[in-house]
């Protein structure tokens, strides 16, 4: 049988399905215009106080002193005394060079100085033989005058021979290539059986602890960490108290802070920038001389610098702006001037302190929306527009 709406006429049955539909339609406004919950942020205030601003450059490292090792005398080299890359002594024999002719020569000049010795001998036996018979007119003082001379030449050339001695045994003890500097020894830069010289470099020792790092600031950055102390001692004392970070080529922070030990005595006219030499302990050698670093310090403070969290900016397009909740919670979108990263924290120019920021749900929001601020937990990174 037909439900009773298709039994009734045609006209009839019309008005009753348009105001079934009717009443749909009716239904479902009403349920589209219950009221929505304004998004829920997650802001945090702006922060006012005084900060160090770091500053960052690149390092090279070097030894705290350098020493190129070189042979004194020329010979062959017979032997190596040391393994390379290890730390060696002051004073430790390094490199040994062929001594038998070094020996022989001492072996010759100690016999001139006898034969020198001999000489003078015999000339101050015939001054004091002649000297009594001179007085006596027994022989002519023309005689005598000569013996004394012969004694005079002879005593120069006795010490002449023992300058002759002194240098070969100076000649033999360098036949031992010895380290000036206590250090770290590089690699050998000649082989067994080469003939050397002393223009030859045999190879380099390095004191690596402490060592240093050398890095270049702009003339501009050096005349105005000058201009803020008066006299020379007070930018001495300035540099004493700078703390220096070397953050190394893994990007971790070194363990050991350093000092500034000196700036170098001119600019550099093609650059326009100054070097600076730092000084950091090296207890476990872990610092080589080449390696590449970075030094980051704090040479002056901004007062009263306004602080929000880096993830509280959005950039776009080369532009940055914030968030603000304001009376009633509805936001406000500002233009910021960015300036220096303080850890997770961003200076900025645009807000006043204790303006509360968006820092989470910046994606649900635009210009004059209600939102439902709620604290911040911890910070995290910067942001990109769209994130």
């Amino acid at each position: 049988m037909l439900p009773e709406i298709f039994r009734r006429p045609l006209f009839t049955r019309l008005i009753a399905i348009t105001s079934l539909l009717l009443a749909v339609i009716g239904c479902s406004r009403t349920q589209s215009a219950a009221p929505v919950a304004p998004p829920t942020v997650e802001v945090t205030p702006v922060v006012q106080k005084d900060v160090a601003i770091p500053v960052e450059w690149v390092a090279i490292l070097d030894g705290y002193v350098n020493a190129a090792i070189q042979p004194r005398v020329a010979g062959y080299l017979i032997k190596q005394n040391y393994q390379e890359g290890s730390v060696v002594r002051s004073g430790q024999v390094l490199f040994e060079i062929d001594a038998r002719p070094f020996k022989a020569a001492l072996d010759q000049a100690k016999a001139q100085l006898s034969q020198a010795e001999a000489l003078l001998g015999k000339a101050k036996l015939d001054v004091e033989r002649d000297r009594p018979l001179a007085d006596a007119q027994a022989i002519p003082q023309s005689q005598l005058d000569n013996e004394v001379q012969a004694e005079l030449g002879a005593r120069a050339a006795v010490a002449a021979a023992k300058a002759n001695v002194d240098q070969a045994l100076l000649d033999l003890e360098f036949t031992k290539v010895t380290s000036l500097i206590d250090g770290v020894a590089g690699i050998a830069q000649v082989q067994i059986g080469n003939l050397v010289s002393a223009s030859s470099v045999l190879t380099a020792v390095s004191q690596v602890n402490p060592i240093k790092a050398y890095f270049t600031v702009s003339e501009q950055q050096y005349i105005e960490f000058h201009r803020r102390y008066p006299t020379e001692a007070s930018v001495a004392e300035a540099r004493r108290k700078l703390q220096l970070e070397l953050i190394l080529g893994d990007g971790s922070v070194y363990e050991h802070k350093g000092s500034v030990s000196f700036a170098d005595r001119e600019v550099n006219p093609g650059t326009g920038a100054i070097r600076i030499a730092g000084v950091f302990p090296n207890p476990n050698n872990l610092l080589r001389p080449g390696g590449f670093g970075r030094i980051r310090t704090s040479v002056w403070t901004r007062s009263g610098a306004l602080l929000v969290p880096q993830r509280a900016v959005t950039e776009l397009q080369g532009s940055y702006q914030v968030a603000v909740v304001g009376a009633g919670n509805k936001v406000s979108i500002r233009p910021v001037t960015v300036g220096e990263r303080i850890g997770t924290m961003w200076i900025v120019e645009g807000v006043k302190p204790g303006d509360s920021v968006v820092v989470e749900g910046l994606t649900k929001i635009s210009e004059g929306t209600v939102v439902n601020p709620k604290p911040a937990g911890p910070e995290a990174g910067p942001r990109k527009a769209g994130s």
